[in-house]
């Protein structure tokens, strides 16, 4: 059956990817939104660079006009931000964005939007996947028609999802400042969804992997971590002062100092935390994922700002965003929205943001990334995704579950169940700390730590690969 996991479905395509559960997830979809939105439904749809994806876009709005839906389909590639932004804009009831993220080249995806421009809220989610199981159980007889019929019939509208949002973004950024200040900027849209959009803000701005290739070339999955931008971290090192790269989607980045090192997503949170609240001034509460630094905590306790903590999936933080007044919220992989922008991560916008950071406080990367370690002193971070058996798996878990008192020589002081299970460890490393959680959309257990050395960071993660 068709699950919805952290962030929308995704499956491998022509195996569970097909046109026909794919026509089944857009029945549900629309079903949804018969029976709970108002009398005369919309949806805006987005697609990315991957193999097939503007026919399965089309195959959804298909299904969508159909049932009666009023269609917005994007004319071109889209970023998922793109799509999120046009959802809120044209005040559609959904959006819908097909792309499978930083999955590799084999996957697709159907992720699911709210009205109010972000990830859609669980409840949501919950209920989609619910309408699309009973459309799996009982299949209706599928006759819709082709696409230029329902365009005849102005149910489905084709649009430019870019302009609008870049026309916004200049608005929110100083784009000005960035131009005039020199910076030497490359950026990796990883053959992904980003391709096309950073030169418009940016012209002078160079890019490499910029061109469609539904199979992402030499990139084995486009995910913005330092395991996938080697090319990036020695081209910068030679000649740019910094270097961007977003994943396939383009809602989440990373980035590369001017000595070509990878600086991991809890250093660009904390920056940015900092840069709302000193500089710009601006109040609310703090909503990080249970994977990100401690940094985070340190600092709401010393500058007296309220901290939430939700599991892993931006989906909990853009429920958050919308139900209360938040300064920023993010996970560790690389996505991260502030109170600047729409709930959603966005890594072209963050791009923007962290150049204006750097231009504004006169600093590079390097210099912004030695000041945290100077206050919060050193915290070091490693993430590694291991591919599984299900015994492993279980055997890996059902050793969590059962609270061991120690990971390795590390005597642990507390758990955390928020998501998965994350150990405390006593003494000797402030904040140090070791995350398992299984991915619920492939066959892999994650293994999260962070401590003040990169000696206990990988001794951490090793120690927890060896839980049985």
């Amino acid at each position: 059956m068709i699950k919805f996991g952290t962030d929308g479905w995704r499956a491998l395509i022509a195996r569970d990817f097909t046109f026909e559960n794919l026509a089944f997830a857009a029945l549900g979809s629309a079903r949804y939104l018969l029976k709970n939105k108002s009398d005369k439904p919309s949806v805006v749809i987005g697609y990315d660079t991957r193999f097939l994806s503007r026919e399965f876009a089309e195959e959804v709005a298909r299904v969508m006009a159909w049932q009666g839906i009023s269609v917005h389909l994007c004319n071109d590639i889209s970023s998922t931000p793109q799509v999120s932004f046009n959802t809120k804009q044209k005040s559609a009831s959904l959006g819908v964005v097909i792309t499978a993220s930083h999955n590799p080249a084999e996957y697709s995806g159907y992720k699911v939007k709210g009205t109010f421009g972000g990830p859609s809220i669980p409840a949501e989610i919950e209920a989609i996947e619910t309408e699309t199981n009973k459309v799996e159980a009982h299949p209706p007889k599928m006759n819709y028609k082709d696409l230029d019929f329902y365009v005849g019939k102005g149910l489905i509208k084709l649009f430019d999802a870019k302009e609008p949002y870049l026309r916004y973004i200049k608005k929110k950024i100083n784009i000005t400042a960035i131009k005039e200040s020199g910076i030497k900027i490359l950026y990796d849209p990883m053959y992904g969804a980003g391709i096309h959009t950073l030169k418009d803000l940016l012209p002078d701005a160079d890019e490499i992997h910029d061109y469609h290739n539904p199979g992402f070339g030499e990139i084995d999955h486009p995910e913005p971590i330092d395991l996938c931008l080697s090319e990036l971290m020695e081209k910068v090192e030679e000649s740019y002062d910094i270097g961007f790269a977003t994943d396939g989607d383009a809602d989440r980045l990373g980035a590369v100092d001017e000595d070509g090192k990878f600086v991991d997503s809890h250093k660009i949170f904390i920056i940015f935390l900092k840069y709302l609240y000193e500089v710009k001034k601006k109040k609310g509460k703090v909503v990080k994922t249970v994977s990100l630094t401690s940094m985070v905590d340190m600092y709401c306790t010393d500058k007296g700002i309220e901290l939430e903590q939700t599991a892993v999936g931006f989906k909990y933080i853009a429920q958050k965003m919308i139900e209360d007044k938040v300064l920023i919220g993010g996970e560790e992989s690389g996505g991260l929205s502030t109170c600047l922008h729409i709930p959603e991560r966005d890594g072209i916008f963050n791009i923007l943001l962290l150049l204006e950071i750097m231009v504004i406080r006169g600093k590079s990367l390097k210099e912004l990334c030695l000041e945290l370690d100077d206050e919060f002193g050193p915290h070091r971070y490693r993430r590694v995704d291991k591919k599984v058996t299900e015994k492993m798996k279980n055997d890996v878990l059902a050793a969590c579950k059962r609270k061991p008192r120690n990971i390795g020589r590390f005597e642990l002081e507390k758990m955390d169940l928020t998501d998965g299970y994350k150990f405390f460890i006593k003494g000797g490393s402030k904040g140090g700390w070791l995350l398992i959680r299984a991915s619920g959309t492939e066959p892999l257990l994650r293994f999260y730590a962070e401590a003040d050395s990169m000696s206990i960071v990988n001794e951490l993660i090793e120690e927890g690969m060896k839980l049985k």
